[in-house]
């Protein structure tokens, strides 16, 4: 009988398709695991099902549509059935790192399954606002009133609210702010490498059997503040917390043109590029002493993202609910398991809806009832292709999803297929389809009487997925959801500001 695999599973958050080695960047973000790739199966299109967060790791971790339960419904429901709670089931340890991102908590369901869990979230490393760029960039705190009346007088001449804009900037910048003495003082989530140490002391008083272990990673997510050592790494140039801080202010201001946000851009890839190295040297870390124990060889380990980032390559930056273009839908998935051979896999998207059955299957572990994705594994192991068809979704002016009202807002779905992706703006009516073949950046859609034949059957498909989202609804879960959330809501109170994802 075949020995029992474990499984490690490492997210992400923020990490984008193309700005990974295997995937084909050229700069040395991920040495480790480029040289990992080469006994892996690296999927060229995986696409998620939403973005953000909260909008993305639904599928991932319950192969379920982010909106399938109601656009007011955040999270895993209660008693809803995951990748955790399916291997808990089948006699796995079962634990989980979290690095202080709150939309992954407990308070959304994501400790279900896990005998262990943790979340650094009382750890004082986060909040959800940056209070250093909130300080740096807003001209609502601490201002007197001789700011506001300027403030007031200058934007009522035009350019002269812009000239005074960049004065009061740098005065935050530079004179009301302390300096700052260290990028670890400015992070504001905890390190990969206090993650893996959290980790790797659970995995030494685990029994020595199979287990779960996941990984969520924040290095490369917003305000851009990486280890120092990942930056000597990546060989950038020298960067001052100061001028760290000074970036990740000028990069969140709102009031700057894409012209002048231009400027920062390359200073800020190379913050964010840092931030993977460093994950991908605790991902090392963390393997060797999974080696070290013996423990590799009987491992499936999968990397992916919740969504990639954007760097102005549509006009904006970070990862709103808003744009659901390439650069934050395709992330990169690497997938090793024993004795599975590296191979060319179709170039294909791959929704992550598919990633749990997939992997339970890898597992010889049952697929339960609940999942609205299938296992992929059977035709990968074949070297066939699967039906390579993802489709993503969000609501669109869902930046601080702790707002009820913010989740109701109009849809945005994405149903892409092959070379083409159509995309939906429910409440605009606007719909766009691109042919990524000949227009990789979607930089301008095709005319309507462009690929009628694709139009139609990718807008059937999107017709099918809102009718089946309400049609099929799993009524219980909601409930479930709905009050858990109202019941937190009104024990604790829920921020009122503040954007993560």
């Amino acid at each position: 009988m075949e020995k029992q695999k474990s499984l490690v599973l490492v997210t992400v958050d923020c990490l984008r398709a193309d700005h990974a080695g295997f995937m084909g960047y050229d700069r040395p973000t991920t040495p480790f695991l480029n040289k990992l790739a080469e006994e892996s199966l690296v999927f060229p299109a995986a696409i998620v099902a939403g973005a953000p967060t909260y909008y993305s790791f639904p599928a991932i971790l319950a192969s379920r549509y982010p909106l399938a339960l109601g656009r007011d419904v955040l999270g895993i429901a209660p008693g809803e059935t995951t990748l955790a709670s399916a291997l808990h089931g089948a006699g796995y340890p079962t634990a989980a790192f979290i690095a202080a991102n709150p939309y992954l908590s407990a308070r959304f369901g994501y400790d279900q399954g896990f005998t262990h869990f943790q979340d650094f979230l009382d750890d004082g490393l986060n909040s959800l606002s940056d209070q250093t760029t909130a300080s740096s960039s807003s001209k609502a705190n601490g201002w007197c009133e001789v700011n506001r009346r300027l403030d007031r007088w200058t934007h009522a001449f035009g350019p002269l609210g812009s000239v005074y804009d960049s004065l009061y900037f740098q005065y935050c910048q530079r004179w009301a702010t302390p300096p700052p003495d260290s990028l670890d003082a400015l992070r504001r989530f905890p390190a990969a490498d206090t993650v893996v140490d959290q980790a790797l002391e659970w995995l030494s008083s685990a029994a020595q059997g199979p287990f779960f272990l996941w990984l969520h990673l924040m290095d490369p997510h917003a305000p851009y503040y990486p280890k120092q050592e990942a930056l000597q790494l990546m060989e950038a140039r020298a960067v001052t917390p100061f001028r760290a801080r000074y970036l990740n202010s000028s990069w969140n201001r709102s009031d700057l043109s894409l012209r002048a946000l231009t400027k920062y851009r390359n200073d800020i890839i190379a913050l964010y590029d840092a931030g993977i190295r460093w994950v991908d040297v605790q991902i090392g870390r963390l393997v060797q002493r999974l080696q070290e124990w013996n423990r590799w060889q009987d491992c499936v380990f999968a990397l992916t993202a919740d969504h990639g980032e954007e760097f102005l390559d549509h006009g904006g930056s970070f990862h709103p609910p808003s744009r659901l273009t390439e650069e934050v839908i395709r992330v990169p998935l690497l997938m090793r398991v024993p004795g599975t051979s590296k191979r060319e896999l179709p170039q294909l998207p791959f929704s992550l809806l598919h990633l749990a059955p997939t992997l339970l299957e890898v597992l010889q572990i049952p697929i339960l009832a609940g999942f609205q994705g299938t296992s992929c594994w059977r035709e990968i192991a074949a070297d066939k292709s699967w039906e390579g068809l993802s489709i993503s979704e969000s609501i669109a002016q869902c930046n601080n999803p702790f707002r009820r009202a913010n989740r109701l807002g109009s849809r945005i779905l994405v149903v892409r297929e092959g070379r083409m992706k159509l995309v939906l703006h429910t409440g605009s009516g606007v719909e766009e389809l691109y042919d990524l073949q000949t227009d990789p950046r979607e930089k301008a859609p095709l005319p309507r009487d462009a690929e009628r034949a694709a139009r139609r059957r990718l807008l059937e498909r999107a017709r099918v997925h809102v009718q089946d989202s309400r049609s099929k609804r799993d009524p219980e879960m909601r409930l479930r959801a709905t009050l858990r959330d109202l019941q937190q809501e009104s024990l604790q109170g829920m921020p009122s500001d503040g954007v993560l994802g």
